[in-house]
């Protein structure tokens, strides 16, 4: 089925919101991951730092104040793969590096607590401590935590778009599928009431033919009976009509009861059908046959409901079977299911019909009269009662419906 403009527009709002809110949640996934991830590398900085100047702080208590034996100490401890240099800062503000390789210290007011300075063209943190008279100062460039940061949002940029573009394209693709059955709806509501107008419209417009016709010139007594007589009938084809909407229109009420676990036996409701279409084979020169077993029959579902479902498909095939045909109508039992079976010694019903055949207002081309209601109402009860339908090839010749249920456990 070919989308609308409408759709797809709707369907790509859908998407656009999905994607805002898609980013939003991953940015602050991201901001959260990048504050948690960033915190713990200086966390781990700042114990680095720490732990230098403890070796340090332990060496000169032992009696190595020289400059000499503390920088021989800290460059035989340091083993981590981050350079972490540390200088003796006088009391004049003059420092010495006790780490080989260690760049020249900025000068800066010093202070106990943690650091942020550039040195030469990186940006390094300190941690200082009281030392005599001057300080002992450690400090590690943020090259790294630096280059970890640039390569985390290089990733995030780069996942973040691929992430938005998927969640774009998948919530695009479930919102038309969304929208599907609603486009459906509204169509076949739509079309469904264009046919209702023109099926409403005809015996409307034979009515409103006759009488004119009756009024536009004095006639006999047994004129005016003709012509009333023929208003009656597209009266009762005009309220055949409208029933049967009503029944379609309270389908989900049919559901509904179904719902509310409620039973019938399927035999005795057949068997009430069987005396009131009797008189209609008679009448169309049918010959109807029940054919009804001795064992319980239930069905979860309303009486109304499959009288109904049983009546339709009863006068479809008295309809269908013609002067001197047959109608068989049988309640059968198998290992897991209870099924219905209505077949008619009629023309049958061709592959290419068999699924349209329910639609509403669908008449095949041997059908004569009817609102072309029956089967859409049959089958909207066979979808309320959660049963399963076949159309086939009767052995009389005719068509075969069969509709089937679970039994009731």
């Amino acid at each position: 089925m070919k989308t609308s403009r409408i759709e797809r527009r709707h369907a790509a709002g859908v998407a656009g919101v999905a994607t805002i809110i898609g980013m939003v949640t991953f940015v602050l996934v991201a901001v959260v991951a990048n504050f948690v991830l960033l915190g713990r590398l200086n966390s781990q900085l700042n114990t680095r730092l720490e732990q230098q100047l403890t070796i340090v702080l332990s060496v000169a208590n032992e009696g190595g104040s020289g400059a000499q034996q503390l920088n021989e100490h800290t460059n035989d401890d340091d083993h981590d793969d981050v350079p972490v240099y540390v200088w003796r800062v006088g009391a004049d503000g003059t420092a010495h590096a006790l780490k080989k390789g260690a760049p020249k210290l900025p000068s800066l007011v010093w202070s106990s607590g943690v650091h942020s300075a550039a040195v030469g063209h990186s940006i390094f943190q300190f941690r200082s401590i009281r030392f005599g008279s001057g300080w002992l100062v450690a400090g590690e460039s943020l090259a790294d935590v630096n280059r970890v940061r640039s390569s985390l949002v290089d990733v995030e940029v780069a996942a973040g778009g691929v992430l938005l573009i998927l969640i774009y394209l998948s919530a695009y693709v479930i919102g038309m599928r969304a929208l599907t059955p609603v486009a459906l709806a509204r169509r076949r509501q739509a079309l469904f009431t264009s046919d209702a107008s023109h099926e409403l419209r005809t015996p409307l417009s034979v009515i409103e033919a006759e009488v004119d016709l009756a009024l536009s010139r004095p006639r006999d007594a047994e004129t005016y009976q003709e012509a009333l007589l023929r208003v009656r009938d597209e009266g009762q084809r005009l309220e055949h009509i409208v029933e049967d909407l009503l029944w379609l229109a309270r389908s989900d009420e049919v559901r509904q009861a179904s719902d509310q676990r409620q039973t019938c036996e399927l035999a005795e409701v057949v068997l009430a059908v069987e005396s009131r279409f009797e008189r209609l084979a008679s009448r169309n020169d049918v010959t109807i046959e029940f054919v009804l077993p001795t064992t319980t029959t239930l069905v979860r579902a309303s009486s109304q409901a499959i009288d109904r479902l049983v009546g339709v498909l009863v006068e479809n095939a008295c309809k269908f079977a013609g002067p001197r045909g047959r109608v068989r109508v049988q309640v059968k039992t198998s290992a897991h299911r209870l099924s219905l079976i209505v077949e008619d010694s009629g023309p049958g019903i061709s592959n290419d019909e068999r699924d349209v055949i329910f639609d509403r207002f669908h008449r095949t081309d041997e059908a004569t009269g009817g609102t072309g209601l029956g089967l859409a109402i049959a089958d909207a009860i066979i979808q309320a009662t959660h049963a399963q339908r076949s159309v086939g090839q009767s052995s009389l010749g005719g068509a075969r419906f069969e509709i089937s249920w679970r039994y009731v456990s």
